[in-house]
């Protein structure tokens, strides 16, 4: 990969001759028998592949077939993140308590669980269980492929070939005795903490604590139903703050050559387990792809091959319901079913614990699923002498995504990415947005979704579902009558879930875009609806996010003669629609006030005359140069928005409502009276650039971060951690991550620009501990090098042979 809009391809001095590869499939070309210190052969026999690293670190993958694919995906992700993926390794095992101890804060990425103790029981409960393995045995398209079987394999054989022929260097695990090497059912395993994580991982700590009340236990009341409502959409609010992306797919009818454009730009979180890794994996005459994968995973998330790219966007839909239980009065582990008693089943499990005895507990299970207790620390669900709640997740019984991400990555058009959607079903949580070299285009909400159709929720609802469906989409459905079971669409893969034909889909729109609303404005001139209400909202109010990005994406089209340069423009706008819809109010406001002060909080006044004239010169911008994009984040988060808009929302302009800040409200002036006395006592100057105060620290050293919180809704999302002592903002937590700019022109070889913003590796030790960070920090790109002549003519061309 090279950096910046031109390739260029420097001489070679030495003279080389061409290196068998496969006998299979022939050989490459003459440059990869480069000079012999540029070749690496740590190991023999086996599976086997070649790995040519280019700029940046980026691996290209060569291989003969999906095992040895897999071998060399695992190897090369080892060789970058092998802390990061051990430390995953143990959370699926069940395992944290025991090398970590029981009562620290567990693994957030793979589960909701807040201490590892419940994490372990609840992951050692599935491995007990055999759930992988029941899923892994499945016939195809019920369960995987040959191809990802193959896959699997040869990434544990890769990961494991890695730990034994290399020394880690990386601080955060060497020398560590859970470092292991893993099996298939590890990765496996993995792969499926990632479908469950909108259900039974959103409720680990639910699901471990249920415990049968007993004689002496007090008696609960039954919980608040609007409470609950406004907990259960509180709890997916809180999550667009973790997870969420913007993308956007143009048609022909849009581009400077009538081909498809992409801009994808998911926000995940910047550590830990969910961090993006970028490669490029090739079988010669069958799979040639690049892209960012999640940890773990053999196969590409999100990504591109010579005619097709693709991104995902957290979608609203939610995949997981419900069942209230009527109980036996006589023994609260039994429950009724058209009057018939079901016992619970138990499932004893036991984990070790760091310098203390094992720890036992029991989970009850029902043939709806888990017994939970709550759902987040805010949305209690007790079980009582009479009742408790069941949890339907039914991508407990889904390990197809790794089959859907293969399907398209071996597509040739959008049609095609549908296509393996409506096979294989397995995408969890996410919107799919694509464009093809031959300018369609293509956004489709296609999850796994519990089969709730409004019909069945307002006939089955218990009283407190009939408060939390409508408010957050969030089924509770009355479990003592067989009749509110959730039948099957005849077109679903498995039971109990939407079928292809009930899913939200819009093809070739001028632009599809999506972040993390509903579907309905996925073209703002072409609204989608139809659709259940599990799926996500109509004629709501939408995010600043979405307004700004349909406003922006809705200009482009207009404007025509798009190429992938425009996409790079967009991504690092930073355009702040916030900004963009009150700042000159408030700055004018903000003038107008009496003797230039404004009272705070603690009823004392405040000079705010210099933050006025900052107000009124900012450029409206998150750049890391922009001065008083400080000021006016740090004032939009105190003030109370749904309280303040003149014009409210209206579904006939969804766009533009609401807007006009009543800026005549006290809390306006008193917003802004504690926003000066914030940045004052921090020592920070109301004018300072952004980057100066919103930065991460690699290695010693600060790098400013362009970009802008959710509640602002710029487009290129960050959201740092707030330091009051003076730091300002710190370390990014999440936001922008793998990001790919993508088209065709007409030649072989796609146009496409990347950045994995915090880039390759998290070993602070590895020269791609922080390149590409500070690319981003500098609005940077990175070329693609995805065509042969590209790979072999990169200056920093290293090739690796790896046998097992």
């Amino acid at each position: 990969m090279t950096l910046g809009g031109t390739m260029r391809t420097r001489p070679r001095r030495a003279v080389v001759t061409a290196v068998a590869l496969f006998a299979a499939v022939g050989t490459l070309p003459a440059a990869a028998a480069q000079d012999q210190h540029r070749q690496e052969h740590p190991s023999h026999g086996g599976l086997s592949a070649t790995i040519r690293y280019t700029e940046y670190g980026v691996p290209h993958i060569l291989a003969k077939n999906y095992a040895d694919l897999g071998f060399g995906t695992g190897w090369a992700q080892a060789a970058d993140q092998v802390c990061t993926l051990a430390d995953g390794f143990v959370t699926v095992r069940g395992e944290r308590s025991r090398y970590f101890g029981a009562d620290a804060a567990s693994d957030s990425a793979l589960s909701s669980a807040t201490k590892n103790l419940a994490g372990d029981l609840y992951f050692r409960g599935v491995r007990e269980a055999g759930t992988v393995e029941r899923l892994m045995a499945e016939p195809a398209p019920r369960g995987p492929s040959r191809e990802v079987k193959d896959l699997i394999r040869g990434f544990a054989a890769g990961y494991n070939t890695w730990l034994k022929k290399n020394r880690i260097t990386d601080p955060a695990c060497r020398g560590a005795d859970w470092v292991r090497p893993v099996s298939v059912q590890d990765v496996a395993a993995r792969s499926f903490a990632l479908a469950v994580l909108g259900g039974q991982g959103r409720a680990v700590d639910g699901i471990t604590a249920a415990q049968p009340p007993s004689s002496t236990t007090p008696a609960a009341g039954a919980p608040d139903a609007q409470d609950t409502a406004r907990a259960a959409h509180e709890l997916f609010a809180a999550d667009s703050a973790d997870m969420g992306s913007n993308a956007v797919a143009f048609s022909g009818a849009t581009t400077a050559n009538g081909r498809g454009l992409l801009l994808g730009n998911p926000h995940y979180p910047w550590q830990g387990g969910r961090r993006f890794w970028q490669s490029q994996q090739t079988i010669p005459g069958e799979l040639n792809i690049a892209g960012g994968s999640l940890l773990g995973s053999a196969t590409m998330s999100i990504g591109h091959n010579a005619q097709v790219a693709w991104s995902h966007t957290v979608a609203t839909g939610v995949p997981f319901n419900l069942h209230q239980l009527t109980l036996d009065p006589a023994d609260p582990t039994t429950y009724l079913v058209d009057g018939r008693p079901e016992r619970m089943t138990r499932r004893e499990v036991t984990v070790a614990v760091q310098g203390g005895a094992p720890v036992t507990r029991t989970q009850w299970w029902t043939r709806y699923g888990p017994v939970v207790t709550s759902l987040g620390a805010a949305l209690p669900l007790p079980w009582t002498t009479t009742t408790a709640y069941a949890l339907n997740d039914p991508n407990a019984t889904n390990l197809r995504a790794s089959d859907t991400a293969l399907g398209f990555s071996r597509a040739r058009a959008t049609s095609d990415v549908l296509g393996a959607l409506r096979r294989t079903q397995g995408l969890p949580w996410v919107n799919t947005i694509a464009a093809d070299s031959r300018g369609h285009t293509l956004f489709t909400q296609s999850q796994v979704l519990p089969r709730i159709t409004d019909e069945l929720a307002q006939r089955c609802s218990t009283p407190l579902g009939k408060a939390t469906y409508p408010a957050s989409g969030v089924a509770v459905l009355d479990g003592s009558r067989g009749d509110c079971a959730l039948g099957s669409d005849p077109d679903a893969v498995q039971p109990g879930i939407f079928g292809p034909a009930k899913m939200p889909v819009l093809k070739d729109a001028p632009y599809a875009e999506n972040s993390n609303d509903s579907a309905w404005l996925a073209n703002a001139e072409r609204p989608l609806t139809g659709y259940e209400r599990v799926f996500g909202t109509l004629g709501t109010q939408r995010s600043l996010r979405t307004r700004g990005a349909l406003q922006d994406v809705s200009a482009m089209a207009a404007r025509g003669g798009l190429t992938v340069r425009d996409l790079q423009k967009q991504q690092f706008a930073n355009r702040v629609p916030a900004g963009a819809l009150v700042a000159a109010d408030a700055a004018r406001a903000c003038a107008a006030l009496p003797g230039g002060t404004a009272t705070g909080s603690d009823g004392k006044a405040v000079d705010v005359t210099e933050a006025c004239g900052v107000l009124a010169a900012w450029d409206r911008s998150a750049n890391t140069g922009s001065r008083g994009a400080l000021l006016f984040d740090r004032l939009w988060r105190r003030l109370p928005v749904s309280q303040l808009w003149k014009v409210p929302f209206s579904a006939a302009d969804p766009v533009n409502t609401p807007n006009t800040l009543d800026t005549g409200s006290p809390a306006f002036a008193r917003a802004l009276a504690d926003t000066v006395t914030e940045l004052r006592a921090a020592g920070i100057a109301l004018n300072s650039r952004l980057g100066e105060y919103q930065f991460v620290v690699r290695n010693g050293k600060r790098i400013a971060v362009p970009g802008g919180t959710e509640s602002l809704g710029v487009w290129n999302k960050v959201e740092p951690v707030w330091d009051p002592a003076g730091g300002g903002y710190t370390e990014v937590t999440t936001g922008s991550s793998y990001i790919q700019a993508v088209g065709w022109d007409g030649g072989r070889c796609p146009v496409a620009r990347t950045l994995l913003t915090y880039s390759q590796s998290s070993n602070p030790n590895s020269p791609h501990f922080s390149d590409q960070t500070r690319l981003f920090s500098a609005k940077k790109w990175v070329t693609s090098r995805f065509c042969e002549k590209d790979i072999l003519s990169s200056p920093a061309l290293r090739i690796v042979r790896v046998r097992s």
